[in-house]
């Protein structure tokens, strides 16, 4: 990590809450509520692998809306709250450790970006609601590409725009087949292991497991 030039953060599940937006509707929906979010997430990210298989790609937030329809569906929750878990998840909380962390990183010599999938527009209203746009140098969407991590095409996208080395990357992610993604690509890939779970079997192994942001500040 003495070579690091740059600081590559996931945003959904990393920085941001994914499960914000479904807690903040659980009087709502109920005791299903965790259950209805994860369902969500879990759905989201099988519509960007097979979309980028099937060479059939639609951005970030249309395949947001399709995969709450199907959630919402299957979870039997009323449709009239389409509109406010769309607008939640617009402005999905940070976990709590992620302001503090980011504005001392700021205070270092490090380039500082997000790399997502979500889109433009999506990641600059996430990062504004959150009073963290004076914090990163780049916002990296895959819509430059076109095609959803892991494609190595994604992690691409840094390596060109500061002119590094992948080795002078550290990544960050919560997700492990990103973690897996970035470190086979080349990156310094941490795992932000928040809730305790198991690796996946993906040909990498990070170097780094952290539980929070706030261990980072002890590796970098």
């Amino acid at each position: 990590m003495k070579n690091i030039k740059a600081i590559i953060f996931d945003a959904y599940g990393t920085l941001f809450d994914v499960n914000s937006a479904a807690e903040k509707c659980k009087d709502k929906i109920g005791d299903k509520w965790e259950g209805f979010a994860n369902y969500w997430r879990t759905t989201q990210l099988e519509y960007t692998w097979l979309r980028s298989l099937m060479k059939r790609h639609k951005n970030f937030w249309q395949v947001t809306e399709d995969s709450l329809d199907k959630s919402m569906k299957t979870y039997e929750i009323d449709t009239s709250m389409r509109n406010e878990l769309l607008d939640l998840y617009k402005i999905l909380s940070p976990f709590k450790e992620v302001p503090e962390v980011l504005k001392s990183l700021k205070e270092k010599d490090f380039k500082l970006a997000i790399l997502s999938n979500g889109t433009p527009s999506l990641l600059d209203e996430l990062v504004k609601s959150n009073n963290l746009e004076n914090i990163f140098n780049d916002i990296f969407s895959i819509e430059e590409v076109g095609v959803y991590k892991p494609d190595s095409k994604v992690y691409d996208l840094p390596i060109k725009q500061y002119q590094i080395q992948t080795n002078e990357v550290a990544f960050l992610s919560a997700n492990t087949w990103d973690v897996s993604g970035g470190g086979n690509y080349g990156y310094n890939s941490i795992w932000v292991n928040r809730n305790n779970n198991i690796f996946d079997n993906l040909d990498y192994k990070p170097q780094n497991e952290i539980k929070n942001l706030k261990e980072l500040l002890n590796i970098i």
